[in-house]
């Protein structure tokens, strides 16, 4: 088995430490790096070197005088030599077009999210209690 070269890609960044034959990796291919860079968490991971990275952020309103939260989620490159999995805080950096709605690339895995399986629980509770409340026939309590 021959051993890829891990090259620089121009930022500092720890390289990964297996190896891959992906033609889209920054790493062992021949893709470059561009533009914004942005750290946030892996919400979901496809089998075809996909994954979808979501962070939050603060939007102030200025005639209320108060934030509102907000969130952005992008469809990133995910390379076999960094593989993030669901729950994984990354950073990501932009290149060029890979595909329609692809145009950034996992560029290192910082670690996991601690609070991302709680987060996860409570929506998965609100959405349970939604649906629940909401059920047509039903019964409130304290209702005879």
């Amino acid at each position: 088995m021959a051993k890829t070269v891990t090259k620089s890609i121009g930022i500092k960044v720890q390289p990964p430490k297996e190896s891959c034959t992906d033609k889209k990796c920054p790493f062992h291919g021949s893709l470059k790096v561009r533009g914004q860079s942005f750290t946030g968490v892996v919400v979901a991971a496809d089998v075809h070197k996909s994954a979808t990275v979501e962070w939050g952020r603060r939007i102030f309103i200025p005639k209320y005088e108060r934030y509102e939260k907000r969130r952005s989620r992008i469809r990133v490159h995910n390379p076999s030599c960094i593989a993030a999995k669901i729950g994984d805080l990354v950073r990501i950096h932009e290149c060029r077009p890979l595909s329609k709605t692809k145009h950034f690339v996992v560029v290192q895995k910082i670690g996991q999210d601690i609070l991302f399986a709680q987060k996860q629980e409570l929506k998965a509770e609100g959405k349970v209690k939604q649906a629940v409340k909401g059920f047509p026939g039903e019964e409130k309590e304290g209702e005879a």
